[in-house]
């Protein structure tokens, strides 16, 4: 009975080990070829015009075209990623105080076609 009890104790210890590991959500984006990228494999961007941490200027047809780096209603800001509210109510990432954007005309993974439109659009790097 001592046996079972310490490989039932040793089963509900590892169980509740995962368990909490899970509760901790992926970094929205990643690294690639020196450039952040969404989970998708997407480029993201950062734009100029956001000049203050926890602003997105980034509006309306602006945002149609460079769609920002959603965060769900439960993400958390964590170390050098940050939750930002938009205009519209939906919650940005923003990372090392610069929110993030895919853009439009990027079709495949790796597609880095926005990086210096407009002078003001630049792959994000990490």
């Amino acid at each position: 009975m001592a046996k079972f009890s310490s490989s039932l104790l040793g089963l509900l210890a590892a169980a509740a080990l995962a368990s909490s590991g899970m509760a901790f959500a992926a970094e929205p984006a990643m690294t690639k070829d020196g450039m952040l990228v969404d989970h998708k494999g997407m480029t993201l961007y950062t734009f100029d015009k956001d000049t203050s941490a926890g602003k997105s200027v980034c509006n309306d047809q602006c945002a149609t075209n460079w769609p920002p780096l959603t965060a769900s209603s439960s993400d958390k800001s964590v170390g050098d990623w940050t939750v930002i509210k938009r205009d519209d109510g939906a919650s940005q990432w923003v990372y090392k105080g610069k929110a993030l954007y895919t853009f439009k005309n990027d079709k495949a993974a790796g597609d880095k076609s926005g990086d210096g439109k407009g002078d003001v659009w630049h792959i994000a790097k990490p």
